[in-house]
């Protein structure tokens, strides 16, 4: 190789890295290919929000006192945005539901309107793929020692009204087995799967139905409030994969049409 086309490759690779280099708000020096992503779930009672480069946490603010995220997202962002600057994200990510109407309406509105102003890419994660996700990667965190997690199914809820629940059913491996559906939980709920494994409820919908799900073989030890924390690795994948959203179409998954209700006294 002759030196001026070996100058001509050092100077590309010179010009390239310092494309890549970036300082963050007085972080250390960081490869620009470990993305920088602001991770938010409001799609029950927590809000949640996180900022992870490469799958590292790197600020977080999360608070579970209820469905107030109309009061506390922007804050909490707005707290991460004083410790980074905003103008270094490469992504902004939302748990997509489904789960409560009015959290998820407020979560992807504040991401949608996030990456319209920084021009960045939206990435959109099911709240149950989130949840069942980090719970698959993770079962000696909630499994009992005695079973193997390759005996063990695991089962997120999301509470709905009464008795139902938004659940999707996965296997040891993160394989979906049944899909997210809405369900009204009675004492044949999962006997097909119940008869043959050990089965892990668990979300903010699952302790009303150990009532109802009282095979041996049903447990509920898993975690039961959803967290930006559950997302990272699957946005992350999706964001090496370039799996984004179309920023202006994209709407929240609900699966239920909302139902409003009239309170059946009316105070005069």
């Amino acid at each position: 190789m002759t030196p001026g086309r070996l100058s001509i490759q050092v100077r590309l690779l010179r010009i390239y890295y310092s494309k890549q280099i970036s300082i963050f708000a007085g972080l250390p020096i960081v490869w620009k290919y470990m993305a920088i992503i602001l991770n938010i779930e409001t799609a029950t009672e927590v809000c949640s929000v996180n900022l992870t480069r490469n799958e590292e946490i790197l600020f977080e603010r999360e608070s579970s006192e209820g469905l107030n995220h109309s009061r506390l997202l922007t804050v909490f962002i707005e707290e991460i945005f004083k410790k980074a600057d905003p103008g270094q994200l490469d992504a902004i990510a939302v748990s997509k539901g489904p789960g409560s109407y009015t959290g998820l309406r407020i979560g992807v509105s504040v991401a949608k309107g996030l990456c319209y102003a920084l021009n960045i890419p939206l990435i959109a994660v099911g709240t149950l793929d989130a949840f069942g996700g980090y719970t698959t990667q993770n079962p000696e965190k909630y499994l009992p020692v005695e079973i193997p997690p390759a005996n063990a199914l695991f089962c997120p809820m999301i509470d709905a009204r009464r008795m139902e629940v938004y659940s999707k059913l996965f296997d040891h491996q993160g394989n979906e087995l049944e899909p997210v559906t809405a369900k009204v939980i009675d004492e044949n709920s999962f006997l097909k799967w119940l008869d043959q494994y050990n089965v892990v409820f668990f979300g903010n919908g699952s302790e009303k139905c150990k009532t109802k799900l009282i095979h041996p073989n049903a447990l509920f030890c898993g975690p039961q409030k959803a967290s930006a924390r559950f997302m990272i690795r699957t946005v992350q994948e999706k964001y090496d994969r370039k799996e984004f959203e179309d920023i202006a179409y994209f709407e929240p998954f609900y699966l239920k049409n909302f139902i409003a209700t009239v309170p059946k006294n009316k105070m005069l």
